[in-house]
């Protein structure tokens, strides 16, 4: 059992760490204020898809064959109601493909303050009564690495200019941020990428490239060169690139500075779940209300396949480090890092006053 501090406890020390910098404590009381409005529940809307992506967790896990996909916008927006008025404020919709039935996007964004879509790129998700919701648009690789991983069409056919596809969908669409898995093979290729996307109007989150059923040791070979290029390029864009240097070295190496992430640290599992009911009570922090939903509106075990071994999830990772703030609170240093952490993790999100370009 992992002993925590009580939220009094780190609310007290935190007051105390900003009590001589006016600035940092304005920063620290305006977070606050706003991530207690958000509460993230994800939603798989549905099994289809257009792609058979390399690597895909969703389908390798055999995700969609596990329920019978609600179809009935009625009983989708009843659910969408259900969860409103369990206390979320965002649904984090996927697949399959949700491009493909913008009609559920649709119900959910009449009922949710905050909508984020999940989406291969292939095609727009429709901006008319749309315009208020986030787009996280997925990349792998960068450069031709982009096609080898993900131009898999379901039949077994081959499909390319997925980048370019994506770019054209989404040029200078302000609700769009690209989720960009940096992978070994794709390193040659960052930077050409990540300009395109500055040039297309969009911003960017790295993620990390995890091929699920395949040795987990073998990532990037050289983690340093990975963090480096990426901490490089979001200095050298930072109106585009969002992140920030601890997040990018956590992100590939898994480790911060009190532990490591995997399955018994990870904070997004599925809190209703029977398999967590004893880590909800006793174990690491879990992200507070948090719950996945399949298709058929059942509770799934956590955010991605289970997989802990291969999950290097980049939201999983970002929430893991904002769900310890009271790791960071050994001197002020710490704390105005996990700040910026925070404020960098909301840039990726539209509906966020802390998106450059935020609606409203």
């Amino acid at each position: 059992m992992e002993i925590r501090p009580s939220k009094q406890a780190v609310s007290e020390r935190a007051i105390e760490l900003v009590a001589d910098d006016p600035a940092l404590q304005a920063r620290l009381a305006r977070l606050t204020e706003f991530s207690r409005s958000v509460r993230t529940s994800e939603v798989f809307i549905t099994d289809a898809c257009n792609l058979r992506c390399q690597g895909c967790w969703f389908f390798g896990h055999d995700l969609h064959s596990q329920g019978t996909e609600v179809r009935s916008l009625d009983v989708i927006r009843d659910f969408a109601q259900q969860l409103r008025g369990s206390g979320v404020t965002h649904t984090l919709l996927l697949g399959g493909e949700p491009a493909l039935v913008p009609d559920r996007i649709r119900a959910y964004a009449e009922v949710m303050p905050y909508v984020t879509v999940v989406t291969n790129g292939t095609r727009p998700v429709p901006r008319d009564g749309l315009e208020h919701i986030n787009v996280a648009v997925s990349l792998w690789g960068g450069g031709p690495v982009d096609d080898e991983l993900r131009g898999h069409r379901p039949n077994g056919s081959r499909i390319g200019g997925l980048f370019e596809l994506g770019l054209a969908a989404y040029r200078d669409d302000p609700r769009v941020v690209w989720i960009f898995t940096v992978s070994e093979p794709g390193m040659p290729y960052l930077e050409e990428t990540v300009k395109a996307i500055a040039d297309n109007g969009n911003q960017l989150n790295f993620g990390y490239y995890s091929d699920y059923g395949t040795d987990p040791s073998s990532r990037i070979a050289d983690d340093q060169r990975a963090i480096a290029e990426m901490t490089r390029l979001h200095l050298k864009y930072p109106e585009t690139v969002i992140g920030h240097p601890y997040y990018f070295e956590t992100l590939v190496t898994g480790r911060s500075h009190w532990g490591e992430f995997g399955g018994e640290t990870c904070p997004s599992i599925s809190v209703d779940h029977p398999a967590h009911a004893d880590r909800v009570v006793d174990g690491h922090p879990v992200l507070r209300g948090f719950n996945t939903y399949r298709s058929d509106h059942t509770v799934q075990f956590c955010c991605t396949s289970g997989d802990c071994a291969n999950c290097r999830d980049s939201q999983a990772v970002w929430t893991w480090l904002l769900v310890n703030m009271h790791r960071f609170l050994a001197s002020r240093e710490q704390l105005e890092t996990w700040v910026t952490l925070a404020e960098n993790f909301y840039r990726q999100f539209y509906w966020s006053p802390y998106r450059a370009n935020a609606k409203g």
